[in-house]
């Protein structure tokens, strides 16, 4: 790579956003931010910071074996707090982002090589983190405030009140910088509850990136850490901009996110329109503190693969990375960025409405989650066409649509009105809605 020079001067496509910081708790704006390796993939340990409960205990301990992997048992407890379901257990340990063949492993391995070719032997490469964490690395290590909506059941997969299924790559950063990581590249799947279209699902991959400079670095570059750190940041990321859409214009944007200042956002001009392809900043100082790596200063970004890979080749439905339909799968060849697409038979949608007046229960997170357990990927989309209050029995009524449509198979009115039927049920008897 070359030597850095820090020259260090606000671009002027360099705008200043009113944005606020993700309810999802990630590096984007939006609800989603949205290659063979180069050295052996470890399996990291979670360290237990505070005293923990037994089943915690064991939970945390699993990843200390790199054939860990994660059991019904060890994320579907009796416990209060609990709220994972068989439809996300069913995806735990599925791994897409490291098989070469497929969309996102393509794009992660890309990205590895890039990296790789800038800084030969630098970065240590992690994709098969335990995805069982502690609350505290998924929230306390990253700067996430106590109040936040992330940290809320509604949006987040707990297990009990110390662990949760990842929500980012993030929740491994500490780890890694207390194990005395410099440089590294961590890939994973993460769980956010979340609603139902083409373009979310409760299960997606990210990928989180973590460099960082010493005074000697600096002093050599003629700058501060800081100065270093972002100028080297936005060098690096355009590079991987360029590597993966070509040559193409570019923008950066102020932001802001807890775990960095200054933060910013970069997006390019793809197809016509303005992409925002990653969030990214110089690393809150009291990350590095906390980790014991105070005499540093360090640059971090996050991207999600399944938003850039939607992007590059074409995939209109996020269902279809979980597809084992070859006529998806057989369209993707390892290394080849430029691959587009082509969409097999389209099948009709069945499309089903239920009405209800709301309670306190319900939300529609949890309404989504419902209709996934019962009825997966068959799922398309759920969405809100109706809402009124009546003011005189102070309810207010919701009215959802519910598409589904398989992408390999025509469905039956016999099979959807059955599935129909038992999401309605369970809607009155968990979220106590009343139907209309």
């Amino acid at each position: 790579a070359m030597a850095p020079v820090c020259v260090l001067s606000r671009a002027p496509a360099l705008v200043a956003r009113s944005s606020t910081f993700s309810a999802k708790g990630c590096f984007s704006r939006s609800t989603r931010a949205l290659c063979a390796p180069f050295t052996s993939v470890r399996l990291l340990k979670s360290r237990a910071a505070y005293s923990l409960s037994g089943s915690t205990t064991r939970l945390l301990a699993a990843s200390a074996s790199s054939t860990a992997t994660v059991t019904k048992e060890d994320v579907i407890i009796d416990h209060p707090s609990n709220n994972v379901t068989e439809n996300i257990f069913g995806k735990l340990d599925m791994n897409l982002h490291q098989r070469p063949n497929h969309p996102l492993g393509i794009i992660k391995f890309a990205i590895e090589n890039y990296f790789e070719k800038e800084f030969p032997g630098k970065f240590n490469k992690f994709d098969s983190l335990y995805p069982v964490v502690s609350t505290k690395a998924n929230f306390d290590d990253v700067l996430i405030p106590s109040d936040h909506v992330s940290r809320s059941p509604n949006d987040t997969y707990y297990i009990d009140d110390e662990t949760v299924l990842r929500c980012h790559t993030s929740a491994h950063q500490a780890e890694l910088l207390r194990k005395g990581e410099t440089h590294f590249l961590v890939t994973g799947d993460v769980y956010r509850r979340d609603s139902i279209d083409a373009t979310h699902y409760p299960v997606f991959h990210q990928m989180e990136g973590v460099c960082l400079f010493s005074a000697e670095e600096a002093a050599a570059a003629g700058c501060t850490q800081a100065e270093l750190a972002e100028k080297e940041l936005k060098r690096v990321l355009e590079g991987l901009a360029k590597t993966l859409f070509g040559e193409v214009e570019m923008r950066w944007y102020d932001t802001y996110f807890p775990f960095t200042e200054p933060s910013f956002e970069l997006e390019i001009f793809f197809k016509g329109e303005w992409l925002e392809v990653l969030g990214c900043g110089v690393m809150q100082q009291a990350i590095l503190d906390d980790a014991g790596r105070n005499e540093y200063k360090a640059w971090a970004f996050g991207l999600g693969l399944e938003r850039l890979a939607m992007v590059l080749f074409d995939i209109p439905d996020i269902r279809l990375f979980w597809t084992d339909d070859e006529r998806f799968s057989k369209q993707f060849k390892a290394g080849d960025l430029a691959t587009k697409f082509k969409s097999y038979s389209k099948f009709p949608p069945c499309n089903k409405d239920v009405s209800f007046w709301i309670s306190d229960k319900f939300s529609e997170n949890n309404l989504c989650e419902i209709t996934r357990n019962v009825a997966g990927d068959l799922v398309e989309e759920v969405k809100l066409i109706d809402e009124f209050t009546n003011e005189k029995k102070g309810k207010t009524s919701h009215c959802y649509r519910i598409v589904y449509r398989s992408n390999e198979r025509s469905l039956t009115d016999e099979e959807i009105n059955a599935l129909q039927e038992e999401v309605r049920s369970l809607v009155v008897s968990k979220l106590e809605v009343e139907l209309r």
